[in-house]
Order: structure tokens, then sequence, then C-alpha cells
């Protein structure tokens, strides 16, 4: 995908994932959330990832704007699952199937 940045999340990013997100829980049941999200409620979930280390929030984006996000969060609270993480990813409606998803540029990342 020609242009495609991958860089990490800011909290200026936060209305346009939402909206990624809300798409999702409007339109499918992968969510497993029944009512869209407000930015404000949105920010306890934004808050939880750094810029750096394992719990990372990446948007992906070219020159119309951001595609899409992924992030790591923890997978359970248990100590034997410490250093494991669950990677999220969604794409904006109309970017999905474009390899966005499958992209791996980590010298890329921008924090």
């Amino acid at each position: 995908m020609c242009g495609l940045r991958i860089r990490g999340a800011t909290r200026a990013d936060l209305p346009i994932l939402t909206e990624i997100y809300n798409h999702y829980v409007i339109n499918t049941a992968i969510t497993f959330d029944l009512e869209p999200y407000t930015v404000e409620r949105r920010t306890a979930w934004f808050e939880q990832f750094g810029s750096g280390g394992r719990y990372r929030l990446l948007v992906a984006e070219d020159d119309t704007g951001v595609l899409g996000y992924a992030g790591t969060t923890r997978f359970r609270p248990k100590a034997a699952y410490e250093t494991t993480v669950e990677t999220t990813i969604y794409c904006a409606p109309g970017a999905s199937g474009k390899g966005i998803g499958k992209t791996r540029s980590p010298s890329r990342v921008r924090t």
C-alpha cells in the first residue's frame, strides 16, 4: 500500500479512533458492545496505552487520513500471562481488505 505510514496514536486521534470503533459497534457484532461510545467514554481506554513498551496503540494513515489502528493490551490479569498481549486491529470503513492490518513496519513507527 503506497504512502501508508504507521505511527503512535496521539490524543488528537481519539475522535477518529472512536468513530472507527463505533462503526463496528453499530454495524457488526464483533465488539460485543451494544451502544456506541462517546470520545469522553473512550478516554480511559486510550489512556491505558504508552508511547513504548508492551501496551501500545498505533495508527495507520495515508494522505487521506487515518485508515485504521492497532493496539496491544493485557491478555489476562494472572501473573503467568504477564508477557502475553492481546492485539486488536480495526480498519476504517472502506479501508478493510487492503492489507493495512498485516502491515509490518516497526522501524517506521514514530511515537
